[in-house]
């Protein structure tokens, strides 16, 4: 018997048992494998059974030295009893939550004395059915003429209380919404954070494969690095019903990979694992985490998805390794990002010639980096390198989203193959519904092909999946303007720049509604700010002088004309912007000689849509022109 002056070593709840002493949790005398701190936390709430255990009573006593993560390993810890357990966080019978204070348990516990130990040790010997008190029917004193009872009672009664305690399968609502938290680096490494952040995009890209289910894109998640706002706030601000939300870890070539998944705003953990292995196995590690929480949320997964997660190819490290630092600087979406990002993923290339996501990435990066705000290289070279390397992208894979929207973009504003681009496109979103960058791109072929309302439904569509995204945002305000809502365009703009004052492509958004609402003053106001913001370029600048020039102020007009003109050989894609500031000053001519040079260069045409070319869209030359690219009328 346990004296009264020591603990009991075994307590008995429903129909486990844990022996205190060795670090055992048993059911129906079958062991349980529960690993030690959660066996430590266990052993603390049934020591006080029905008493609110505070979190800083558990930090204090299991985790005094830790500082940094102490919620994880307790929420892990928890998931951990929970499981071993069969225990449910919304229905528990157990270990109940009590919200930002910490855990009661509810079973009743009641202590094993050595000598019925030692007699179920006996029985077990010679019997496999196993002998237990059954908590709360029986008292102590009644179980030896409990243990003579007919078989057939014993065993309706063991069936009775097994199906009281066995977990049921847990019925979880239908979740058709959540986002990706940036994953954190728990490496003591700070160079590492381009893996926690690679790996929370991949883990965005295998999730956003699942039908029916909308995933908050990689830009507006990462606003939330670092944050340590509410969950609930998270989900009200990304309007999502869930959050996955974790950390990753490596040490050497070894790498491990935590995620939960939270129901918000009731901030309840509804599944939480921990996977490791090498990080050749990178791509298998994150393809568990997301079959996981597709059967968590009741997701069907794409064929592409289904596979079973062994299924998933091993990748050469070190190429993995720098096609993730490529993610990273591709991501930053500035000018010495995307150089940065055609290096490493070049890089990646050479390591392993058969990385599909390697040559995504690259044809990613070129695709970006002929357009007018990075003008990295001139649309030819763009439009040459990106189908270049999407198309060796598609012949090793064909199921990469991100390819097809590569190629559909370099198809699209640089080779004016319509058809073929919008077939690229379709097939992007169709493999991937929930990626952003297809909708937002598809919404501009659209917009070109004359159909504004589905254009302006795409970018709707981009921005719930990216709703702080600043980009798609404004580019929804430029949509709006084209098809002539120009308060709705207003309103877009401010919504914009209410994310971020200081982004200057919303300005300029803002100033081109303003501009065509008559409200010239404050258009120039806007085209300004936007300069004085990101410095000049060729759309900001000739955007000013074409405001300056329906003004009145002919003489700025012209002056910004002339120094673009002298500095046409530095900048070749300013063609099409020159020739608006010529539209402006009414100079017709003038404007088809430029647009004229722009369409031997290759330039992108969604410059020719905008209400400001209003003025020369019944000129036969412009409609030539629009011919001879393939837009209509």
């Amino acid at each position: 018997m346990t004296e009264a002056n020591q603990p009991p070593r075994r307590l008995r709840f429903g129909v486990f048992e844990a022996d205190i002493g060795t670090g055992e949790l048993t059911k129906l005398g079958k062991r349980v494998r529960l690993q030690e701190q959660p066996f430590q936390l266990l052993a603390i709430l049934l020591d006080k059974p029905g008493e609110l255990v505070t979190r800083e009573e558990l930090r204090d006593r299991l985790w005094p030295q830790t500082i940094i993560d102490f919620d994880h390993g307790l929420n892990k810890a928890i998931s951990k009893i929970r499981e071993a357990l069969g225990d449910s966080a919304e229905n528990p019978r157990f270990i109940e939550t009590i919200a930002r204070r910490g855990y009661r348990f509810l079973a009743d516990v009641s202590a094993v004395d050595d000598e019925e130990a030692e007699s179920v040790n006996d029985e077990q010997s010679v019997t496999t059915a196993p002998r237990f008190t059954p908590v709360g029917i029986f008292p102590k004193q009644s179980y030896r003429a409990f243990r003579w009872f007919s078989p057939i009672v014993l065993a309706l009664l063991l069936g009775y209380i097994t199906w009281s305690f066995y977990p049921r399968k847990q019925v979880l609502p239908s979740i058709q919404s959540l986002a990706v938290l940036p994953l954190k680096n728990l490496s003591d490494d700070a160079s590492q954070e381009y893996l926690a952040d690679g790996m929370t995009d991949e883990l965005i890209n295998y999730l956003g494969q699942i039908k029916n289910l909308r995933v908050i894109s990689r830009t507006s998640a990462m606003t939330y690095k670092d944050e340590r706002k509410p969950l609930a706030t998270i989900g009200r601000e990304l309007n999502v019903e869930a959050v996955v939300e974790g950390s990753v870890f490596r040490s050497g070539d070894r790498v491990r990979i935590t995620a939960q998944l939270i129901q918000v705003p009731a901030d309840t953990q509804i599944w939480a694992q921990s996977y490791e292995g090498n990080m050749g196995e990178t791509l298998a590690l994150q393809s568990k985490v997301a079959h996981s929480i597709a059967e968590k949320i009741q997701g069907t997964l794409t064929p592409r998805e289904a596979a079973t997660p062994e299924q998933s190819k091993v990748v050469d490290p070190n190429a993995h390794e720098l096609y993730l630092k490529g993610r990273y600087f591709w991501n930053k979406r500035t000018g010495d990002g995307l150089k940065k990002a055609i290096a490493y993923f070049r890089q990646a290339i050479e390591l392993d010639p058969a990385s599909a996501e390697a040559y995504a990435g690259l044809a990613d990066t070129y695709a970006l980096s002929g357009d007018w705000e990075y003008g990295i290289f001139s649309p030819q070279v763009a439009f040459s390198e990106a189908k270049t390397a999407a198309a060796k992208a598609l012949a090793l894979d064909n199921k990469l989203s991100e390819a097809h929207t590569s190629l559909a973009f370099a198809l699209d504003l640089y080779g004016w193959d319509w058809k073929a681009a919008e077939a690229e496109y379709k097939l992007a979103i169709e493999l991937n519904p929930n990626y952003a960058t297809a909708h937002q791109w598809y919404a501009w072929h659209l917009i070109l092909m004359g159909q504004n309302r589905e254009g302006v439904s795409e970018l709707r569509k981009a921005e719930s999946l990216d709703p702080l995204s600043l980009i798609v945002g404004a580019d929804l305000a430029d949509a709006l303007c084209i098809a002539n809502l120009l308060e709705e365009a207003i309103q877009q703009s401010k919504k914009t720049l209410e994310l971020d004052q200081h982004f200057a492509v919303a300005h300029y958004e803002l100033g081109q509604a303003l501009e065509q609402k008559q409200r010239l003053d404050e258009a120039i106001s806007e085209f300004q700010k936007a300069i004085e913001i990101s410095g000049h370029s060729a759309v900001l600048d000739s955007s000013l002088a074409h405001a300056y020039a329906i003004s009145g102020h002919r003489e700025e007009a012209t002056r910004i004309a002339n120094d673009l003109e002298s500095q046409n050989d530095k900048n070749p894609s300013a063609e099409a912007n020159i020739a608006l500031i010529y539209v402006g000053l009414g100079d017709k001519d003038q404007a088809m000689m430029w647009l004229n040079k722009a369409y031997h260069a290759r330039f992108n045409p969604s410059i020719l849509v905008r209400p400001a070319f209003d003025p020369v869209r019944s000129d036969p030359r412009f409609k030539d022109l629009l011919r001879r690219i393939g837009l209509p009328n």
